[in-house]
């Protein structure tokens, strides 16, 4: 029998970048337009048919921003995490473009989270900003979005700023456990969690679909950008190919 692979019958693969970039190309208009009708549908239930808080009254509503921004601040790095995994391990070839490309994303999410919950705290604590353990831990993972962004700028060869940072990644992983069970290992200011329980969520259904559906529309967001800035940076990779190809070629 021929061992002979017959590359007819070899269908191209979804981790080819070229094929992923077409693949982007061709959904990325109906995934941006499934991101709006989402948002349009949450932010309706979330500032017009979501009742007020008995204690809280209208303040309650920046939940819907906050804690969606700050699931998918977590859920980022996670992506992270798994791409360095990626990267490290299996060498796959687009693992070391989603990594880079996920951590602005991810910094904007955390910044929003922080941002949000100080515009929350301020009437609800009586200040803008505690040393809350759930705080200060959500500002370390900012500070590691950041410091992860500044050390794939600093390095000029692709290869080894992937396998850099994905070390990098990989051991702030520990902060993200931290981050979920602060609220229980510590006497903190932060509630707990009321969604993401054993027991079934504590959030009346008045509230709780509102705050799925933005979170649905927070998780299309960043599909559709962080899928857009991937085709971005192969596109810019190529340019960065060719620009070296012809300097060798001139010498």
């Amino acid at each position: 029998m021929s061992t002979t692979l017959r590359t007819d019958l070899v269908r191209p693969s979804i981790i080819n970048p070229g094929r992923f970039g077409a693949l982007v190309d061709r959904y990325m208009p109906f995934l941006a337009a499934l991101t709006a009708l989402a948002f349009a549908v949450g932010l309706y239930l979330a500032l017009w048919a979501s009742p007020e808080d008995y204690q809280q009254g209208a303040t309650v509503r920046i939940m819907y921003v906050h804690v969606p921004a700050a699931w998918l601040a977590l859920f980022t790095y996670m992506v992270m995490a798994s791409a360095a995994l990626g990267t490290l391990v299996w060498r796959h070839p687009l693992a070391d473009v989603a990594g880079k490309t996920a951590a602005p994303i991810g910094a904007v999410f955390t910044a929003i989270s922080l941002a949000s919950g100080s515009i929350w705290g301020k009437p609800m604590w009586g200040a803008w900003w505690v040393w809350d353990a759930r705080l200060t831990s959500m500002l370390i993972l900012l500070f590691m979005y950041l410091g992860l962004i500044a050390l794939w700028r600093a390095i000029d060869d692709p290869g080894r700023a992937a396998r850099v940072t994905g070390i990098a990644t990989l051991v702030g992983v520990i902060n993200i456990p931290i981050i979920k069970f602060s609220v229980d290992w510590w006497n903190t200011l932060h509630q707990g969690a009321s969604v993401m329980r054993f027991d079934g969520p504590t959030i009346h259904p008045s509230m709780l679909v509102p705050l799925l559906v933005m979170a649905l529309a927070f998780m299309l967001l960043f599909a559709t950008v962080h899928l857009s800035a991937m085709r971005t940076e192969l596109i810019r990779r190529r340019a960065r190919t060719v620009r070296l190809r012809t300097a060798r070629g001139t010498r």
